[in-house]
């Protein structure tokens, strides 16, 4: 069984960047057709999908971040990470990693489905 866990910093001040890596256990993040993913939820908003790294190392950022966004990974430690740069208060949120397969409907159009999906961590922007 997958299973991910999140860790950051916890508090961040703005203009910082902030890192938050996931670690994956009970599988290697190069094997099978998987989308290492990291989701947001702002407080009192709906989830939003921030990108991914697959098995590959292919990356895949939304519009919205991708400039001030990356996803990377270590493979020797079966974990990835998130940088996201010049923060402000408004990405103040808790951020998910997770497993998308590539079964999952987004990519036929659809909506995402989570395989597997860490507890998540506090991100919190503020001087």
């Amino acid at each position: 069984q997958v299973q991910l866990q999140e860790s950051g910093p916890g508090l961040v001040k703005p203009s910082q960047t902030v890192s938050l890596t996931c670690t994956v256990s009970g599988g290697s993040i190069t094997f099978g057709y998987n989308y290492w993913t990291w989701v947001r939820q702002p407080p009192g908003q709906g989830l939003e999908w921030i990108g991914y790294i697959d098995f590959d190392g292919n990356t895949a950022i939304t519009p919205s971040l991708k400039s001030r966004t990356s996803i990377s990974r270590d493979t020797t430690k079966n974990q990835f990470t998130l940088q996201l740069s010049s923060v402000t208060p408004e990405d103040t949120a808790v951020y998910h990693c997770a497993r998308e397969a590539a079964g999952s409907s987004w990519f036929r159009g659809g909506t995402h489905e989570y395989a597997s999906w860490g507890q998540g961590t506090q991100v919190t922007v503020s001087s």
